[in-house]
């Protein structure tokens, strides 16, 4: 799939993508938490945005795959910081944004930063807000105590390794929340959703349904699909739903 490249950003770190040319609008892929761009979803809308000619951006956020800094010492606002760096400096035109998780998240901060650039979104499992209806919600006393004097909470993760939650994690997460103000997307917007999610709930997915406002938004759910989204039927769906986008965008 080529080799690596790496941007620096205004913040001094060096973030590793890979991006193929070819038609606009450019589909850009933000992955989830400790997700990085090798991961099955991105790898496969970028073999199949080249087998059609289309242009593709992947990459990796600060602290995640062989992007530079330590995952413990960033948060969302980084990460949003990442997302802008990359669009900005690798990427002309118009763009075609999907989101995985908390790249779902990235998603929707991305359509309120740059709002004008944006030709359609598809989210799978979006996670905005995580951190605070997520994981602070539902911390216990214990936990919250810990976040004051350890710095941070260890979480279990039914995917990988335990989840290091710090401190500035959750106050940046504070900052950057999206479902407490309105927000309206003039572009194609499809998010998709398993019913057997246990990371991210369908009742999530549809507070954030209802919550967005705009002309052409869908939510679809996906029975027993779970968080990975990636098995065929599940990647031949974002595909459907990225061409879609795509489509709509060239009319």
């Amino acid at each position: 799939m080529g080799q690596t490249q790496f941007l620096k950003t205004e913040q001094g770190r060096q973030l590793a993508y890979h991006k193929t040319d070819g038609t606009s609008p450019t589909v850009v892929f933000l992955g989830g938490l400790k997700s990085d761009m090798e991961g099955t979803k991105a790898v496969h809308l970028e073999a199949w945005c080249r087998a059609r000619g289309q242009a593709f951006l992947r990459f990796d956020y600060s602290g995640h795959g062989e992007s530079s800094e330590t995952f413990t010492d960033g948060c969302i606002g980084d990460w949003h910081e990442d997302t802008l760096a990359a669009i900005d400096q690798l990427v002309d035109g118009p763009l075609v944004v999907v989101g995985s998780s908390m790249g779902g998240w990235q998603a929707l901060l991305l359509a309120k930063a740059r709002a004008e650039r944006i030709a359609g979104m598809v989210t799978i499992a979006a996670a905005p807000d995580f951190t605070e209806d997520g994981y602070f919600a539902n911390f216990t006393d214990v936990q919250k105590q810990a976040l004051d004097t350890i710095g941070h909470v260890e979480l279990p993760s039914d995917y990988m390794e335990p989840y290091i939650i710090t401190k500035r994690m959750i106050e940046d997460g504070r900052r950057r929340l999206i479902l407490r103000d309105p927000l309206h997307m003039d572009f194609p917007v499809r998010f998709l959703q398993g019913t057997e999610d246990t990371a991210v709930s369908v009742a999530t997915a549809r507070r954030l349904f209802d919550h967005v406002t705009g002309g052409d938004i869908q939510l679809l759910t996906a029975k027993g699909k779970d968080h990975r989204f990636s098995d065929d039927a599940c990647l031949a769906l974002i595909e459907q739903k990225v061409a879609e986008c795509i489509a709509l965008a060239q009319t």
